[in-house]
């Protein structure tokens, strides 16, 4: 199953590159996911390229929804200012965390994901 985690702001980009760096530490996520950062808009003409707000994640069948859950929600609750993050699948059902707490944000994303499992 492809997910794909995205960050909204001034500082998306950070974000992104933070998040992406805490899925890489979570062993079961390096071993049962492929991850790739990206963005959400077209490159622009004359520029080197779109910012990144977006990661790519194509889920093996070895991680669980909760595992996934976990590490986001754990993510969001080191950074100084818990980011909105949004969960999507590629069917198009989303979820948007904004000031949930720990747990929610877990239950969020298990709900989402946890019928595609």
């Amino acid at each position: 199953m492809q997910v794909i985690l995205s960050l909204a702001g001034d500082s998306a980009e950070e974000e992104v590159r933070s998040l992406y760096d805490w899925l890489l530490l979570d062993r079961k996520v390096r071993r049962e996911a492929r991850l790739e950062m990206g963005s959400s808009s077209a490159p622009v003409p004359g520029q080197q390229g779109a910012a990144l707000d977006l990661i790519s994640l194509v889920l093996g069948n070895g991680i669980s929804a909760a595992s996934l859950g976990v590490s986001i929600a754990s993510w969001r609750a080191t950074r100084p200012k818990e980011p909105t993050i949004t969960v999507e699948r590629v069917d198009g059902s989303k979820v948007t965390i904004t000031g949930a707490s720990q747990a929610e944000a877990q239950h969020l994303v298990e709900q989402l994901l946890g019928d595609q499992q």
